[in-house]
């Protein structure tokens, strides 16, 4: 799979929170936190706050395309990261391109811009915590829950570049 990387445009918030929504559905069962406009309404804030970074890759022969962009050029959005400086907001991977190095390229990105980085994740989602602890993060602090949206204990993470402090 061939991944490009490029900043997020805001006719991308669709195809983004269609990934953030299945995220949930998957994760959930049904939608636990927002609904469908809510997740793209959230992705469009994060755009415009330009702190997101789209993977894309050729779309193939009768697939969705994902976003009106990406209808013209015969490409399809299938994750993204947001960063706000050192701070990882979001991570996500469409399904169907899950294992295929996307989040990999994502996060590689990323470390290229800064010296260190730290995310929240939550204590259930045992595949992000082993992507998250394969590129260099380890917990700095665990909380119960009661200071996030999700109201589920989550695990705070932090990644700094070798012979950095």
């Amino acid at each position: 799979m061939m991944v490009h990387l490029r900043p997020a445009r805001p006719v991308d918030a669709g195809a983004l929170g269609d990934i953030l929504y299945t995220f949930q559905i998957e994760m959930y069962g049904r939608p636990k936190m927002w609904s469908g406009a809510e997740t793209i309404a959230y992705c469009g804030e994060m755009i415009d706050n330009g702190w997101v970074t789209v993977a894309e890759v050729a779309a193939e022969a009768g697939t969705e395309t994902g976003t009106e962009a990406g209808a013209e050029t015969g490409v399809r959005v299938v994750g993204f990261l947001a960063r706000d400086g050192e701070e990882v907001c979001s991570l996500y991977v469409a399904p169907g391109a899950r294992g295929a190095g996307v989040g990999q390229r994502l996060m590689d990105a990323a470390r290229e811009t800064r010296a260190r980085l730290w995310l929240r994740v939550m204590a259930y989602n045992a595949g992000a915590r082993r992507f998250y602890r394969r590129n260099g993060f380890s917990d700095v602090g665990r909380s119960d829950g009661s200071e996030n949206e999700e109201n589920l204990p989550a695990i705070t993470m932090e990644w700094r570049r070798e012979g950095t402090r």
